[in-house]
């Protein structure tokens, strides 16, 4: 078994962030409405979660949902968020955009890097839609990328765990790639087995309905991290 795994949790919630450092997690990914794949959180949040807590928080900077095309106005709000998650004590951004081939806007990612100063900067997963995730590897790691965050470009991290083993030697230790997507305690010891990878991103997120008279046509559900998921996730991953 691979001695020195970090596991990043993605949170949605101050419960969330709090239950995933109760648990274990290294790191923090914080983002909302996870169901759309994930927007920045709400200024509110970063600095309630980068306060109260020991572990490092990175923030997602994503200012809809849908692609990762971004028009000037979208990119304006993005480069405030970061200056501000810089200006909160955030450890990092995690950002990404295309252009409309797929392939990486490099002049949005070096925007966004001088936006972000010294934090640390992740790919999120609009690597996975590149042709060609080898090169897109290369302009990551010369723009000064921590890490990237990867399904191996396929519907879940379990789904691609050939090909983030692939990516992982081709990193050869320049740039951290870290499988995420659909992992959790069922199924994260083979994708740590196939890649290689020396840490991990996953949520162990459950949905929770507030005790109390349900309120008509009102879905009081949310999603939480989960410390037993969390703990069951990493425990299987040691094992």
């Amino acid at each position: 078994m691979q001695s020195g795994i970090s596991f990043e949790i993605c949170a949605v919630n101050i419960q969330s962030a709090k239950a995933a450092q109760a648990a274990g997690g290294h790191r923090i990914e914080l983002c909302s409405a996870i169901d759309t794949g994930g927007v920045t959180p709400s200024p509110g949040l970063i600095r309630h979660a980068v306060t109260q807590l020991d572990i490092p928080v990175n923030v997602l900077i994503r200012p809809r949902e849908g692609n990762f095309c971004f028009s000037e106005a979208e990119m304006a709000i993005m480069l405030d968020d970061i200056r501000f998650c810089r200006e909160a004590g955030a450890n990092g951004v995690v950002v990404g955009a295309l252009n409309n081939d797929g392939q990486l806007d490099l002049d949005a990612l070096r925007a966004f890097k001088s936006a972000a100063g010294e934090m640390e900067l992740v790919c999120h997963r609009a690597f996975d839609f590149t042709p060609d995730p080898f090169a897109a590897l290369e302009q990551l790691i010369e723009l000064g990328f921590a890490r990237v965050l990867s399904s191996g470009q396929a519907d879940n991290a379990f789904t691609g765990r050939v090909m983030l083993g692939k990516l992982v030697d081709a990193a050869a230790g320049r740039i951290g790639i870290m499988p995420g997507s659909g992992i959790d305690a069922s199924n994260i010891a083979e994708i740590v087995r196939e890649t290689g990878a020396s840490e991990y991103h996953f949520t162990g997120k459950r949905k929770v309905c507030p005790p109390g008279q349900p309120i008509a046509g009102l879905d009081a559900a949310y999603w939480i991290s989960d410390p037993e998921l969390i703990k069951n996730t990493i425990i299987a991953a040691m094992a």
